[in-house]
């Protein structure tokens, strides 16, 4: 039988090595706990970027998926089935939207959201073809197709991949002055998203969404709310608009849509936006199948029934009331929003690779972005007491 060296060794000779995870081999996982192949637990403090906020193998997702995949799995946009229709009313209701339109990942619902904004531009706003201008913020992270990393920050993601997609325009996050300095007729969107996560978790100004509202009406743009990592009840709402109390011309879910089972996203819109898009001009043959559709479903009722969304509102106040306890030179800041935390190290004290490393050897899987900061973003069915024991060992290896 392979040991967990063997198995990383299998990865490093077949596999491309583009990610550089931590050294662990899981084998399984439920609710918030996930054991390696040598049957060490583990308290996954990343929830696969939020794709995870309902739990591992959540027993009533598990329950939708083997029961719709023994029964109809995929039938292609070609035909109908029984359940995308039912999968576009819950969802709209769940969210306000009028218009739904299903694919498998985020960055598919980010280039969805992009080609549907330039045609209504075109066809509805009357900007010169060709000519669509998208605002966009620095630091972003919207995914990884060329479209994206056309309009990336990060030197990373960018290098080498020209030449690039032109229509986009770059402003700095949280800076209204700077949006509506930005914005020109051409204009047709602002891409934003309302927490910065793979930037660490970085959280604009007070008041700044609704600015950016208030901005996109007066100038016909349209509001395009990334919400792929920061909705679904992460950040303690259902979707983070909510805390400014704005909402969303287009807004972008995944992730946990799929209640860590299956890749489920979508593009939530007015009909003036998806309107514009008619029979063979976008489409995808997963997106929408009914194994999807019965999983994000299962998905969204048991955010709901189970109260996760308020979960997340009070285990995270519980969480990040904890970590700023913890009295460590360190430590430069706490923040975060729900269970969406960060913990930012002082540049000087060293990177956070090495920490979220000990953090490891403690029985915490968290993850290093951007250097200095190490995201805590637990599945939304964390409890007290399993808080407390990663704040012991935490606050351990802070110490």
């Amino acid at each position: 039988m392979l040991d967990g060296a063997d198995l990383i060794a299998l990865e490093s000779r077949f596999g491309a090595d583009n990610y550089k995870p931590l050294d662990v081999v899981l084998a399984s996982g439920k609710g918030v706990w996930v054991t390696d192949i040598d049957g060490k637990r583990y308290l996954d403090c990343l929830s696969a970027y939020s794709a995870v906020n309902q739990g591992h193998c959540h027993p009533r997702i598990l329950a939708a998926l083997t029961e719709q995949a023994a029964r109809l799995t995929l039938t292609s946009r070609a035909f109908r089935n029984d359940q995308l229709g039912l999968f576009y009313e819950e969802l709209a209701a769940l969210t306000n939207s009028h218009k739904v339109l299903p694919m498998n990942s985020g960055a598919e619902a980010v280039e969805t959201a992009i080609k549907a904004v330039r045609k209504w531009g075109y066809e509805i706003k009357g900007v010169p073809e060709g000519a669509a201008e998208i605002i966009v913020c620095a630091d972003n992270f919207h995914g990884r197709t060329l479209a994206i990393v056309s309009f990336s920050t990060d030197p990373e993601a960018r290098g080498g991949f020209g030449p690039f997609v032109p229509g986009f325009k770059v402003i700095p996050f949280g800076d209204a002055a700077a949006l509506e300095a930005a914005i020109t007729p051409n204009t047709v969107a602002f891409l934003v998203e309302p927490i910065q996560g793979e930037a660490g978790v970085v959280i604009p100004p007070a008041g700044y969404l609704a600015r950016v509202r208030e901005i996109c009406s007066a100038t016909g743009v349209m509001l395009i709310l990334d919400e792929i990592q920061t909705g679904l009840g992460r950040t303690g709402k259902m979707l983070a608009e909510e805390h400014d109390g704005v909402e969303a011309d287009v807004t972008l879910v995944g992730k946990a849509l799929g209640g860590g089972f299956y890749p489920v996203s979508a593009v939530l819109s007015n009909t003036d936006v998806l309107g514009t898009l008619k029979p063979g001009q976008h489409g995808s043959t997963f997106g929408g199948n009914p194994l999807a559709c019965a999983v994000a479903r299962a998905a969204l009722r048991v955010l709901v029934e189970e109260r996760l969304v308020e979960r997340s509102a009070e285990m995270g106040a519980y969480f990040k009331a904890g970590l700023e306890s913890i009295r460590s030179n360190r430590v430069r800041e706490i923040r975060g929003r729900g269970l969406m935390l960060a913990v930012e190290i002082h540049a000087e004290a060293g990177a956070a690779r090495p920490v979220v490393e000990a953090l490891r050897d403690q029985g915490i899987l968290a993850k290093d972005t951007h250097g200095q900061t190490i995201r805590l973003s637990p599945p939304l069915v964390i409890s007290r007491d399993e808080i407390d024991w990663a704040l012991e060992r935490i606050e351990t290896v802070l110490r």
